[in-house]
């Protein structure tokens, strides 16, 4: 009689543990059970121009006839590009449909084309990573014949509270996306953000290369933009480009168009030759001085690869080019020292050679390092205090012959 009251007693709990969960939570792991709405409904951050082809593409539509082919196509990723919004689903989810749904042998295909999710943690009152989607590759493409239509679709979480949170999506790094929804409850609440982050108003605006477009991150918010972007509260633009950052004269007018911006870091070395460090240096940042002549500049030098100290060619090269790019700030200061400032390589990426994935391209402790580096700097100007370490770069280099 005891036993069957005890198992009497089990089933009963049972029951009430299925009906609990039956009543206050529900497994999403299918998308059929939620509701998409376009993303473009809420907070779009991290875009620098209004009067690009799509919302999505990083470049004014006009430069589509004036400029590379391969530069256009490169600035229609993503690369920093994010949404703000705020729900209290108890499941948060994203559907997507790629531009190329490309590979690349050296980077995650989380950070290429993947999207990750973050949540304003109320505790510790920072953002807090949530989750990134596994993209899914379409390995019966052959180059040369048309592409499946590549949507891919994630439940970063579920079973949340119920509660109202704010959240932020930061979209692929070296793809684009056509069209961005973000998934929640049937029912639920989804709606703009309330707080006010990152800050709306003045932003700083980065221009450089594959590097700082996100090479080689494992996921979209580790690029060193989106980590200076959440530790300092501020939009930060990336209209980084990957092989193609060489200072055209049309890129820096068209940066110069930018409304806003707290101050434009100039991060170009890795894809330009010494002579074009020479040469085209001082017309680039002038075209932004005298077109913006408040808006103060960073010019960051060229980073030492992993393999310069042990290579009789780079070990040389790679800081010849700095010598000329450095050549021409001190030219540009002694015409006008007013906002105008230098970043050095000494750490750039870290302490150490572990900062990068190929010996060029960064990995996560190098982009974390990278945004370090460079943070005492922005604070500075956000903050009107001097900005600090100019003594040692306000002097001649050495020239290495």
């Amino acid at each position: 009689m005891r036993f069957i009251q005890s198992i009497s007693k089990a089933l009963l709990l049972m029951a009430m543990a299925m009906c609990a969960q039956n009543s206050f939570s529900q497994d999403f792991t299918s998308v059929d059970t939620l509701k998409f709405y376009d993303a473009l409904q809420f907070r779009m951050i991290n875009k620098g121009w209004n009067n690009s082809e799509t919302p999505y593409f990083r470049v004014p539509a006009y430069l589509k006839d004036s400029c590379r082919t391969t530069l256009y196509e490169r600035l229609r990723c993503t690369s920093g590009e994010g949404f703000r919004f705020r729900t209290n689903s108890r499941c948060v989810a994203a559907r997507y449909n790629l531009l190329t749904n490309m590979h690349m042998a050296h980077m995650a295909d989380t950070g290429i084309k993947g999207a990750d999710l973050y949540i304003w943690d109320e505790d510790d009152q920072k953002w807090q990573f949530v989750n990134c989607n596994r993209p899914v590759r379409d390995y019966s493409w052959k180059p040369g014949t048309p592409r499946k239509d590549s949507i891919q679709t994630k439940v970063y979480v579920d079973k949340l509270d119920g509660k109202m949170h704010e959240y932020m999506i930061y979209l692929p790094l070296y793809d684009g996306v056509n069209w961005f929804e973000i998934g929640v409850e049937k029912g639920a609440k989804i709606e703009m953000p309330k707080m006010n982050n990152p800050r709306k108003g003045k932003k700083f605006v980065f221009y450089g290369t594959s590097i700082m477009q996100g090479g080689c991150a494992c996921r979209p918010g580790m690029v060193a933009t989106s980590i200076l972007q959440r530790d300092l509260n501020i939009e930060c633009v990336n209209v980084a480009i990957s092989g193609e950052g060489k200072m055209d004269t049309y890129m820096a007018r068209a940066l110069a168009e930018i409304p806003d911006v707290e101050a434009f870091i100039i991060d170009p070395i890795p894809n330009c030759t010494k002579n074009m460090c020479d040469s085209l240096t001082y017309g680039f940042v002038n075209i932004l001085r005298q077109a913006r002549p408040n808006v103060p500049i960073i010019m960051v030098e060229g980073p030492m690869y992993s393999y310069a100290k042990y290579s009789s060619f780079y070990g040389k090269y790679l800081p010849q080019k700095n010598y000329e790019f450095h050549k021409n700030y001190l030219k540009l200061r002694a015409e006008n020292p007013k906002n105008l400032y230098y970043v050095d390589c000494e750490n750039l990426w870290g302490p150490d050679n572990e900062g990068t994935v190929d010996g060029i391209h960064l990995t996560d402790i190098g982009f974390y390092w990278y945004a370090q580096k460079l943070k005492p700097y922005l604070k500075a100007i956000m903050n009107g205090k001097p900005v600090p370490f100019q003594d040692k770069v306000n002097k001649p280099y050495q020239e290495i012959k």
